[in-house]
């Protein structure tokens, strides 16, 4: 019954919701989560959870030390879209997630990088290897426009305008939104193609803008490393990911005075509390860091 209903939810998901792929798995793991703590804990089907039966689910996986207190948050989050699914379909006799609250969690302001420590990390690479200025582009598209990762390594040559200075991007749930790009990430970009157009390139890829060495699209590990390493080279005392720069290019516009209704458009936010997470950043002293509104926007 559990797998039955896990099957049904997961096409529901993608079929109506047209939830990402990666947005999509994490629902599934916290079923899944639920699905087998029910089978070998609590003994019982779905329709026979219960408020209670939630509750110690949540304490149990904060107890080992499987999830955090936000990890949690988003477990219940997951466990409520299920329920929500079933009472719909009228497989169960209610929600067991309803009266249950969502904890209040504190803000943690997102980690960010200055304009001096992203110019560290491009320092850092050595544009006579041959992946260069591929890791270069990266970088730079990543901090200058503020893609996800998953868009960043979806996006194709015929999305990029250099004369508009737009890129066009598939983001969460296939919606395509227009990101200004600047005149810096622009050149590294057609630097990077004039070696691209020299190196293998696989049939089906011919579209992609970045490649791995076999000329095959790149894959999220492959650019989260790449992150890594170079902020480990910089000697960068954060623990910095392509989802930092993301930030950076949000904290530089929001700090700089950008409308946060434009920012969030950039951003690709379904909604703007999303996006406000990012005024909490307004102290005196972080301006200091940042330049007026984004500093590559001038090609700096």
């Amino acid at each position: 019954m559990w797998d039955e209903h896990l099957a049904d939810f997961r096409a529901h998901l993608a079929l109506e919701k047209g939830l990402a792929s990666n947005s999509l798995t994490a629902y599934i793991h916290d079923v899944e989560l639920l699905r087998d703590f029910a089978i070998h804990t609590l003994a019982k089907r779905p329709e026979e959870i219960n408020r209670n039966d939630i509750g110690t689910l949540l304490v149990h996986v904060g107890s080992i030390g499987q999830l955090g207190a936000r990890s949690q948050s988003r477990l219940l989050s997951g466990l409520r879209a299920f329920f929500r699914y079933l009472t719909l379909e009228h497989r169960v006799p209610g929600d067991p997630t309803d009266a249950i609250p969502s904890p209040r969690m504190p803000k943690r302001l997102p980690e960010f990088l200055t304009l001096e420590e992203v110019n560290a990390m491009e320092a850092c690479i050595d544009l006579s290897a041959p992946l260069g200025h591929r890791n270069l582009a990266i970088i730079e598209t990543l901090y200058s426009c503020g893609l996800r990762v998953s868009e960043l390594i979806t996006l194709r040559l015929s999305h990029i305008y250099p004369d508009e200075e737009f890129i066009r991007v598939i983001g969460k749930g296939s919606k395509e939104r227009l990101i200004p790009i600047g005149a810096k990430a622009l050149r590294d970009i057609e630097n990077y193609r004039a070696v691209r157009a020299t190196g293998p390139i696989a049939r089906g890829a011919e579209d992609y803008l970045f490649l791995n060495r076999r000329g095959k699209p790149m894959g999220r590990v492959m650019v989260f490393n790449i992150v890594k390493d170079l902020a480990e080279r910089a000697g960068i005392p954060k623990t910095v990911s392509p989802h930092t720069l993301r930030h950076s290019f949000a904290t530089a516009l929001v700090l700089g005075g950008a409308d946060l209704r434009l920012v969030q458009a950039m951003l690709g936010h379904e909604s703007i509390t999303t996006t406000e997470i990012y005024t909490h950043l307004s102290d005196a002293d972080l301006h200091d860091s940042m330049m007026l509104h984004h500093p590559r926007s001038r090609g700096q």
